[in-house]
């Protein structure tokens, strides 16, 4: 009888440790399915809010000196948030897109950077595009804007 009851106790304390090893493992991760389905079908789309301005105001900017340049959002919405592209209006600025998917309420960054080309007391005005699933629109244009010095 007492063999029974410690067998048990035993049985019990190695299930109740592998319930605590499920709960201590990392939240869902996304397939490369539910990503597509996310993209692609408008009942998966969320809504994508910009915690920055949309445009940007530099300044002054330093001819050939690069800056960097960062728009923060946050999945506003119900859904997961995919970033699924990233592109800017010309090659003197590079944008970098998030390659993981955002929980509902996580925040993240859109990031580019501008080489400072341009001629020497003339404006600039670049656009950075975002593509996402979002609703209303999956299309964001960002904006930046400064005026290239001749200081270094």
């Amino acid at each position: 009888m007492k063999k029974t009851v410690l067998i048990m106790v035993a049985a019990l304390a190695l299930v109740a440790c592998k319930s605590s090893d499920k709960k201590a493992a990392p939240v869902e991760t996304t397939s490369k399915e539910e990503i597509q389905k996310a993209v692609t079908d408008s009942t998966q789309f969320t809504t994508l809010q910009w915690l920055d301005s949309t445009t940007q105001q530099l300044g002054d900017l330093t001819k050939d000196k690069e800056v960097e340049i960062t728009w923060r959002f946050k999945n506003a919405g119900d859904k997961i948030l995919i970033i699924e592209n990233v592109s800017a209006q010309c090659g003197c600025t590079i944008p970098e897109k998030p390659q993981q998917p955002f929980a509902p309420g996580e925040e993240g960054v859109i990031k580019a950077k501008f080489n400072g080309s341009g001629t020497a007391g003339q404006p600039v005005s670049k656009q950075v595009y975002v593509i996402a699933n979002t609703n209303p629109s999956k299309n964001h244009t960002l904006v930046f804007s400064g005026k290239i010095s001749d200081k270094k």
